[in-house]
């Protein structure tokens, strides 16, 4: 965990640069301290611990999303049985499913992930603002990487959380295009959304926060929006990409396991045939499985030994 360069944020607003798997945390502290995106299920008892140190003696009083993939939801649950009394925000499409705990819905049983059961009772309208911390905090759509994503936009302090809607550096895996419910052009839509906002510092949901002194912003808008429009152009790659992403992302929890079990998984795993469909329809199922694990194998991003897949560097 590497705390942000404190030139950028006010003294009352903190981000907690976690690694992967887990996003980043943004902690609001003040009279009501609130915690934005809560990192994954494998790091919570560290989310804990770093938003106690932080909070002292106060109490959490909020938890809010920008989405709810297992890497920025995955530490509410935990956070939730250490406050009880905190008061748990959704994106609004998003909270019938956590409240019906449809793992389908929320995406965690369509890429094999796993996280700790949570409730939320407040919906994130577009729209709206919220009161987190000692801001007023705007609500705004940020459809693309994940469909149902809301961004935080604070005004005063030209302050954005951005979620997975924008890094510094590369796009996510835009899983709307994947299930066939959307195209790549809702995440172009948004990149434009955080353009008209014009935020002085943007808080990503990994990686560290980024300015508009200096060009940062612009030059994250300029390739991100290149890289959407080469997806765009070249669907097959983004499908490549996906995959490489899904299976690295799993093995960083795994971190070691029986190649039949994980070969189990990738089996089980309902977007993997839409990927393979996606990219290399000519091939079997079989055979593009096998040039995808090699490619990983290859370039040291999974290891294997005689029984084992292990996670690489």
């Amino acid at each position: 965990m590497t705390p942000q360069a404190p030139s950028l944020l006010p003294d009352d607003l903190r981000m907690l640069e976690r690694g992967w798997l887990s996003s980043n945390n943004i902690v609001c502290l003040g009279d009501t301290p609130a915690v934005i995106d809560t990192g994954h299920t494998k790091h919570a008892p560290q989310t804990v611990a770093l938003v106690r140190e932080l909070l002292g003696d106060r109490p959490l009083a909020t938890i809010a999303h920008t989405h709810l993939h297992s890497d920025h939801c995955g530490g509410t649950g935990q956070l939730q049985a250490a406050w009880p009394s905190a008061h748990t925000w959704a994106p609004v499409e998003s909270l019938p499913h956590v409240q019906a705990w449809d793992e389908d819905a929320l995406t965690f049983g369509g890429t094999g992930q796993r996280c700790d059961r949570f409730t939320a009772s407040s919906a994130l309208v577009p729209g709206d603002t919220v009161r987190l911390g000692n801001y007023d905090w705007q609500i705004h759509a940020a459809p693309g990487h994940d469909a149902l994503a809301v961004l935080f936009f604070e005004p005063l302090h030209g302050l954005l959380i951005s979620g997975d809607a924008m890094w510094e550096n590369g796009v996510g895996v835009i899983f709307p295009y994947i299930e066939g419910s959307d195209g790549f052009d809702t995440f172009t839509d948004t990149l434009t959304l955080i353009e008209q906002l014009a935020p002085r510092v943007v808080i990503p949901g990994h990686g560290a926060p980024f300015a508009r002194e200096g060009g940062a912003i612009e030059a994250a808008l300029a390739s991100s929006r290149q890289r959407i429009d080469y997806f765009k152009a070249h669907p097959a790659q983004h499908a490549l990409y996906a995959a490489k992403v899904m299976i690295k992302y799993q093995m960083m929890d795994f971190e070691s396991i029986p190649h039949a079990d994980f070969k189990a998984w990738l089996n089980a795993m309902p977007l993997m045939p839409l990927l393979h469909q996606q990219h290399r329809p000519d091939l079997s199922r079989e055979e593009w499985l096998h040039m995808l694990m090699e490619s990983l194998f290859d370039k040291g991003v999974l290891r294997r030994t005689a029984t084992h897949v292990l996670n690489g560097s």
